[in-house]
């Protein structure tokens, strides 16, 4: 997969960002990182859509700029010559993907059909727009496409917002989300750039999906963690679950058989998406030790951080 698309998926959603002055371009893309979204995507719905996408890839490295409503292959020239890094499209041209994949540039056409999925399947793509989601199907659709044409990603905008923009994510088929409700014209246009920047917050917020899922506490053997899964038992009728390494005292209470990670134990913490989860910890400075994976095919089901806090290892399942 292109490392630009990868990107898109490590940060979950794409805004749709239609700006009508360009020098509003740059404060909205400092406004889309101070809220935890480095990517942009800036239609041509405008006379400042290509001026804007010159500003922000000169001004604002950090972010990954892109262009939309590319209808062409001579509008593609001129957005990836602005710096743009991907090119989004509302429909299927032909032409137009087969400039971008002979240069190397990013490109996810709008496809909603299996002969349009087909047809851009030829070119080798993997992750296609699917616009307008909320007219041609949403989720159901996409799902009932995910089942022929297994392992394409889905990048739906239309019909997307704060309220189901985690659901969405949490599919498998869906590679990240596409809206404009994160950076509204009106909103730039007006100067609301901190409205912007806690949308953000709140929308990366709801795709991670963070949960104290249980927390694990160390015992020197099996006899000790029974004695302790009974105290919870007889005190607050919790339900008693024993495994093979540990005993459940209610889902949320593991207490270990032998002493494993952490110096007191570990604290489980669940998320929509460990890859996601595990780029936005790196970027706080928390690593993965990749040594303590588990895995379900190939996805990451759990895994612990090299870090610990309070003296207790972190670990992130898999919702």
């Amino acid at each position: 997969m292109h490392t630009i698309l990868h990107s898109l998926f490590l940060t979950g959603v794409v805004p749709v960002v239609v700006i009508h002055n360009a020098e509003d371009a740059i404060p909205a893309a400092r406004a889309l990182l101070a809220g935890g979204v480095n990517v942009m995507e800036i239609t041509l719905r405008t006379e400042a859509g290509l001026d804007s996408i010159r500003a922000v890839a000169s001004a604002c490295p950090d972010m990954i700029v892109g262009a939309g409503t590319v209808l062409n292959v001579e509008q593609a020239q001129k957005c990836v010559e602005a710096g743009a890094r991907f090119i989004v499209s509302p429909g299927f041209n032909a032409k137009q993907v087969a400039w971008c994949v002979e240069n190397g540039v990013a490109v996810t056409p709008g496809c909603v059909t299996p002969s349009e999925i087909m047809a851009a399947m030829e070119y080798g793509l993997e992750v296609l727009k699917f616009f307008p989601s909320n007219v041609y199907g949403g989720l159901s659709a996409m799902k009932a496409l995910s089942g022929p044409f297994g392992g394409l990603k889905f990048i739906p905008t239309g019909g997307i917002d704060g309220q189901n923009a985690a659901d969405y994510c949490a599919a498998p088929f869906i590679h990240a989300v596409g809206g404009s409700w994160l950076c509204a014209a009106a909103d730039i246009s007006a100067g609301n750039f901190e409205k912007i920047t806690a949308l953000c917050q709140e929308a990366r917020k709801a795709i991670l999906g963070f949960e104290v899922a249980h927390v694990g506490i160390n015992t020197a053997n099996a006899e000790a963690s029974g004695a302790i899964a009974a105290h919870f038992a007889g005190a607050f009728g919790f339900n008693v679950k024993a495994g093979s390494s540990s005993n459940f005292a209610s889902s949320g209470i593991e207490i270990m058989k032998s002493p494993y990670l952490g110096r007191n134990g570990h604290i489980a913490v669940r998320t929509n998406s460990i890859p996601r989860a595990l780029a936005h910890l790196e970027q706080r400075g928390y690593a993965a030790d990749m040594d303590t994976a588990k895995y379900k095919g190939n996805v990451i089901t759990a895994i612990y951080l090299k870090e610990q806090m309070g003296d207790f290892a972190i670990h992130l399942l898999q919702r």
